[in-house]
């Protein structure tokens, strides 16, 4: 799809979306729901009811640009459920990637992430 720099954040609305918006109206979804700056830099993603199609927005300097998938079958899985109060998701790249050919990342197991420079000690102790 696109390749992004570690910076760009992807979020996700984790309610539907009439996605009938275009760019403005998605723009105003991303005020609204994830309470972020569609003009930040970061992917904004949203899904329709069925969860069969999905669009992404994404601010560039020179304008916005919009990605539209849909599946032919299947639907759009969330990877994981939002924290309570949370209207949105926040994922990386890999993620999206495979969100968006139609695998279900519910049940998959994540490895630990590798902070650079955490002491190794120090985390053997919190397991």
């Amino acid at each position: 799809l696109l390749t992004l720099p570690a910076s760009v954040r992807i979020y996700v609305a984790a309610e539907p979306v009439d996605l009938r918006n275009g760019f403005d109206g998605l723009a105003v979804a991303t005020r609204r729901i994830i309470r972020e700056n569609p003009l930040s830099g970061h992917l904004f993603v949203y899904t329709n009811r069925r969860a069969n199609r999905l669009k992404i927005l994404l601010w560039e300097p020179s304008g916005y640009l919009l990605v539209y998938k849909r599946l032919e079958r299947g639907r759009f899985h969330l990877p994981r459920a939002p924290r309570p109060g949370a209207r949105h998701v926040e994922m990386e790249s890999t993620e999206l990637a495979l969100m968006m050919e139609g695998i279900d990342l519910r049940g998959a197991k994540r490895r630990e992430k590798w902070i650079p420079g955490e002491n190794v000690l120090a985390r053997s102790t919190r397991m």
